[in-house]
């Protein structure tokens, strides 16, 4: 098989589960021998992982004229937008370059792609963005939300959303709860998506040994640790390992155990941009959260990041809670190996795949989620012997009990959950895995050959071609 130049387009290449899928998915393929370029219309090295700064990757970013947002409205609109100047560019520049286009998230540009550049597009859908935007969705029903201006407005976009995945040669989606919400709600494509779970580096994982390092200094410690990793987003419902970890710690009822979690922490980690008022909002209400729990915080940036600490940061010596801004990939492999790390949060409800349940399994952390949505796909809670993890209703009490059962875990348990979920990972959720599976559909997609024109298209510009020369003969006589 020859190698594939593939191009990625992304809208916005910063720090979240779907940036790191797509990171990992470019990864992987360049390990198999293919060639890979991603596109993107925002790109900030202070803000992104580490592979699209360090020259690991090729990263295309086309800055386009127009805003995220006005006002705080649009958003969905002004995205489209953005992308459709992305494609312009790539289509003017650089588009016979490649054999095949692996365009996720959104799916404007997969229709002149095929008919301009005549290639086939294979699209990787992470969840629809019309149950995104037009209200909270659980499984099997979905609560709408917004009056009936922004429904309205919502119409053509969700009508633009099925009308451009139904052009994709091939589609795939990240769980198989997104694939039935996939068929769900977009009945008119005939194409049953194919499931291609989210792979990770595992070696970015391994903990460097650099204790040197001031990223790592800056979060190491002695004490007990709980993690929480996600975005600063209100659906990611953060609050939730807040209220949990207040009532664990009041529920440490033996002495043995509450001994041996004196000083316990937690630390809340996540994408963090500074330009999303959402993400500002969030973490001032997880602010708010931390202090009617009676519990100390400080905010935290890597010392290497270019990051602001917002201006209502309280600094303690030894606090409670310790919000961590943009963490680094070194801070992330030496917090979920540290050996007083107790325990992993998840708390997303109906999540669309979760990549951080698998990080954590991937380094033998024993992780809590809700049971619901791809978490389910990916931790196995079957106690005692097939257990790596532990699925619960998103409610604190449950949680807080929960907790309990893994700081009372023996450690003979604790080691064999490590080991039964570090295999997990290796053999479902590797890169290697997931590049082998990405790699079949964009060859087979490759070896559909050139997109044909449309007879449709070509008796149209025939017609336009016909009445063009028409018309400059008419002048040229006259």
């Amino acid at each position: 098989m020859a190698p594939l130049r593939i191009a990625f387009v992304h809208p916005d290449l910063g720090i979240g589960g779907a940036e790191r899928l797509v990171v990992d998915a470019a990864v992987g393929l360049q390990k198999l021998g293919h060639t890979v370029d991603i596109y993107t219309s925002h790109h900030d090295t202070a803000h992104c992982f580490d592979e699209t700064r360090d020259g690991t990757l090729t990263v295309h970013c086309v800055h386009p004229p127009f805003p995220h947002n006005i006002r705080g409205k649009f958003h969905i609109l002004l995205a489209h937008l953005r992308q459709l100047h992305l494609t312009y560019h790539l289509l003017c520049s650089n588009a016979s370059n490649y054999d095949v286009y692996f365009v996720d998230q959104l799916s404007t540009c997969i229709p002149a792609l095929r008919l301009l550049a005549h290639k086939r597009v294979v699209f990787y859908c992470h969840f629809p963005d019309k149950l995104l935007a037009n209200g909270e969705f659980v499984e099997g029903n979905m609560t709408k939300r917004g009056g009936l201006l922004k429904r309205a407005y919502r119409v053509p976009m969700d009508w633009l959303e099925e009308i451009t995945i139904r052009n994709a040669d091939i589609i795939l989606a990240n769980s198989s709860f997104t694939s039935r919400v996939f068929k769900a709600y977009f009945p008119t494509i005939p194409q049953e998506p194919r499931v291609v779970h989210p792979g990770i580096n595992l070696l970015s994982y391994e903990p460097t040994g650099d204790s040197g390092d001031p990223d790592i200094i800056m979060v190491s410690s002695d004490r007990p640790t709980i993690l929480s990793f996600n975005r600063f987003e209100k659906k990611k419902n953060v609050a939730l390992a807040i209220d949990a970890f207040a009532l664990f710690k009041q529920r440490l009822t033996t002495v043995e155990t509450r001994n041996s979690l004196q000083n316990l922490r937690l630390i809340i980690g996540g994408g963090y941009d500074p330009r999303v008022e959402e993400n500002m909002m969030t973490l001032v209400s997880l602010i708010d959260r931390t202090n009617a729990a009676s519990l100390s915080y400080t905010i935290v940036t890597p010392p290497s990041s270019k990051t602001s600490i917002p201006p209502f940061n309280v600094t303690h010596k030894n606090p409670d809670v310790l919000f961590l801004l943009n963490f680094t990939t070194t801070q992330r492999a030496a917090l979920l190996s540290a050996p007083t790390t107790l325990a992993l949060l998840y708390t997303p409800a109906n999540e669309h795949f979760g990549i951080v349940p698998v990080e954590a399994m991937s380094s033998g952390l024993p992780v809590l989620a809700c049971n619901s949505g791809g978490p389910t796909e990916s931790i196995v809670d079957d106690p005692p012997h097939a257990r790596t993890g532990w699925l619960r209703a998103p409610e604190a009490a449950s949680w807080a009990a929960a907790l309990l059962e893994i700081a009372e875990l023996p450690q003979s348990e604790r080691s064999a959950l490590a080991g039964r979920a570090r295999a997990r990972a290796r053999e479902h959720f590797g890169m290697e895995a997931m590049g082998r599976k990405l790699e079949r559909a964009l060859v087979e997609a490759a070896e559909m050959g050139r997109v044909p024109v449309p007879a449709v298209l070509w008796f149209g510009s025939f017609v336009v071609v016909a009445l063009f020369a028409y018309f400059m003969a008419t002048i040229y006589a006259s």
